[in-house]
């Protein structure tokens, strides 16, 4: 999934008006949940995340990955710093009894407030399938509302993947729109789709909410 660009506000005004709750900034909580773990994203990961989220078939419906190990230790270096300032999240997705991520859920502000945020995920294709992206995600969308104070938060998928599209209104989410030529990938603009889960619904879409399978 791609987080899309969304739209840009100035660094002082993030750092001023994003809320600060449960020391997030600090360090993101450890979240357990069945089968899987959330928790801040390590440079230990680095070639684990590179050998699951660089393969053809994860690859192909987000924005490029780092191609190396090195590629991913800057970019968790990069999350770390970004969320000391208040302006990104980023959850490693660990399967319980292991030790490296397989995956990665982001979230990050399109508003200075957090209020509306937008996020993204992607998850090696060996544990598609699994469970572990219904649980994982529930649990992400909880820590975006109760934690980060999200009231809207968005989705953009390509009107080609299926399997993000479908994950995606399983866990509850809405497609609102369909945006043309919104995503670049390999050369070519492809059309995406607008999906958003609002603070208000997410209860009853939780408690409804189907295993991806």
């Amino acid at each position: 999934m791609s987080l899309g660009r969304g739209r840009i506000q100035p660094i002082d005004a993030l750092a001023e008006a994003i809320p600060f709750r449960a020391n997030w900034r600090d360090q993101l909580p450890m979240i357990a949940a069945h089968g899987v773990i959330l928790r801040e994203l390590q440079r230990s990961d680095a070639a684990s995340l590179q050998a699951h989220l660089s393969t053809r078939e994860v690859s192909r419906f987000i924005s490029p990955p780092p191609m190396t190990a090195q590629g991913f230790e800057r970019f968790i270096g990069w999350a770390q710093a970004e969320r000391e300032a208040g302006r990104y999240v980023c959850f490693a997705v660990v399967p319980q009894g292991a030790t490296d991520a397989v995956g990665i859920f982001q979230v990050r502000p399109l508003v200075p407030s957090f209020e509306v945020a937008e996020w993204g995920f992607a998850i090696g294709d060996a544990f598609w399938g699994s469970g572990m992206f219904a649980t994982a995600a529930s649990r992400v969308v909880d820590f975006a509302i109760d934690t980060l104070g999200v009231r809207r938060l968005e989705a953009r998928a390509s009107v080609h993947n299926g399997r993000g599209t479908g994950a995606l209104r399983k866990i509850g989410a809405v497609c609102e729109a369909v945006l043309r030529k919104g995503f670049l990938q390999n050369g070519r603009y492809q059309d995406q789709t607008l999906w958003a889960i609002n603070a208000d619904d997410w209860p009853a879409a939780r408690l409804h909410a189907k295993p991806v399978h």
